[in-house]
């Protein structure tokens, strides 16, 4: 790499680590909130929405401005975009409060490499085996995270599922917004998605504790908000724009390590060793999923879909460090 292109990309770098920092700090707010986890995803999202909003009228105002006719919004993956982040919150929320937020996050993390799993299902894209090998050892280091609290009788191991379950409809969510930005903004898929996952989660936030009793507590709120949901997700998707794929496991790795940090020294949460080694394994495992994640094209008669279907995916692996 030159001087001159590691110049121009230190900006984005930048922002790529510090949108990782900022949404690794998300499982925090969420554990001291003072409202249930879902009525704080709710927040999330309902804080979130005039920033993200402004954002997409500006996105489209530009448009306007070059002469290009906006899209419409008039498109269902739009609302099922919305509809799998709502899954994602719901599950991923209530998982914090259940098993530590190192693991929680990890396992919410895995959602790349489900990516792939969904994309031979619904394509045919058979995966090269090291990503079945990278799958394998991402299991191994799984059951090394869940070892400590198998027979434990407590609430821990049910979290670490709704983690791992956090993942798929984190995979979908990824596939969905990985096809959207091939025809919308980036401001207005965040701001519809985010709409439409606000307005599903509150009638699941009403049975729950729903309003914070004290500034504090809507003060987390907000920063829940414009961590995870603006600022973080913000500096990642301008990042990615201006740094090649490969920089997007970066962001992974530093949320994860984040997250297991702030947790540390917010909250004094500890790891057994056994559970690092696992985290360990697992991030590799990951890291190598990533590498290995789409097999060339094994027929003449499928080349035409081809292009199509890696651009999605690597879209979708530039979008998967976001949450």
């Amino acid at each position: 790499m030159s001087d001159r292109t590691a110049a121009d990309e230190l900006p984005a770098l930048v922002a790529l680590l510090a949108g990782a920092l900022a949404i690794g700090g998300s499982g925090i707010f969420v554990r001291l909130s003072e409202t249930g986890p879902i009525a704080t995803a709710f927040w999330r999202g309902c804080l979130a929405l005039p920033l993200l909003g402004l954002w997409a009228g500006l996105e489209r105002r530009r448009a306007r401005a070059r002469g290009a006719v906006p899209t419409r919004l008039r498109d269902p993956l739009l609302v099922w975009a919305g509809v799998f982040f709502a899954g994602d919150l719901a599950l991923w929320h209530t998982s914090l409060l259940l098993t530590s937020i190192a693991a929680s996050t990890l396992e919410a993390n895995c959602a790349p490499m489900l990516v792939t799993l969904f994309a031979w299902a619904l394509w045919g894209e058979r995966p090269r085996l090291g990503f079945l090998f990278a799958l394998a050892l991402a299991f191994g280091g799984m059951l090394l995270i869940l070892a400590p609290k198998l027979g434990g009788g407590s609430h821990a191991l049910r979290g670490d599922l709704l983690g791992l379950a956090t993942a798929c409809f984190y995979a979908a969510y990824i596939l969905a917004v990985a096809r959207l930005r091939r025809r919308h903004g980036t401001g207005t898929v965040m701001f519809v998605s985010t709409l439409v996952f606000t307005l599903l989660l509150l009638p699941l936030a009403l049975t729950e504790k729903f309003l914070p009793v004290t500034a504090a507590g809507w003060w987390l709120l907000i920063g829940c908000a414009l961590s995870a949901q603006v600022l973080g997700q913000s500096l990642i998707a301008y990042a990615l724009a201006h740094l090649p794929a490969t920089f997007g496991a970066v962001g992974l790795y530093v949320q994860v390590i984040a997250a297991a940090v702030f947790a540390w020294l917010l909250l004094g949460e500890r790891l057994a060793p056994v559970q690092i080694a696992g985290g360990v394994v697992v991030l590799a495992a990951i890291g190598l999923a990533r590498r290995t994640r789409r097999a060339p094209a094994a027929a003449d008669d499928a080349s035409a879909a081809q292009p199509q279907r890696a651009s999605i995916q690597s879209s979708a692996a530039r979008h998967s460090e976001s949450r």
